[in-house]
């Protein structure tokens, strides 16, 4: 009963809605995770294609492909939201100042993303792996940061932007 009057509330006042990464200002904000997403598509796609180059696929086989297939499409979707949280919460104009090209970054982000949720191409998690070491370095240069590239210990074994923390 609450619930209906408030949404007929709603309807005549027309509240604007909010959304948040969270409700405190805590000035977390890390591209790591989004990078180990991005890792992650490629694993998943890489794990994929062993199965795909099987003769046949037994019952087993099957269930693992749709688990790799939506663990895929879940850090696909992943990158897209961590890095759509960094650009809108944390990026203001003094980083976009600092870094020009972060809308258009980030939107290419967004599309590559889209692209590893729709198909199984490894050449596409790649893309999305440069894309988000590229926003990771320009993150890391608006924090006065340096970083390095090296192969990350564990599958897929990519190169990935890392700050110099010490």
């Amino acid at each position: 009963m609450l619930h209906n009057l408030l949404v007929s509330i709603d309807k005549k006042l027309k509240f604007v809605e909010a959304s948040a990464h969270c409700d405190i200002p805590c000035k977390i904000y890390d591209p790591s995770t989004a990078q180990i997403a991005a890792l992650t598509v490629i694993r998943m796609l890489d794990l994929i294609k062993e199965l795909a180059d099987k003769d046949s696929l037994t019952p087993a086989d099957q269930a693992q492909l749709a688990r790799l297939v939506a663990q895929k499409e879940e850090h696909a979707l992943k990158v897209k939201e961590e890095v759509r949280v960094i650009w809108g919460d944390y990026f203001k104009q003094p980083q976009f100042d600092q870094i020009p090209n972060a809308h258009e970054l980030t939107h290419s982000i967004m599309l590559q993303g889209s692209k590893c949720k729709q198909q199984l191409d490894r050449a596409h998690g790649e893309e999305l792996l440069k894309l988000v070491n590229e926003f990771a370095e320009a993150f890391w240069k608006t924090k006065g940061v340096e970083t390095y590239t090296a192969t990350c210990p564990y599958p897929p074994a990519e190169q990935v932007v890392y700050p110099k923390l010490g």
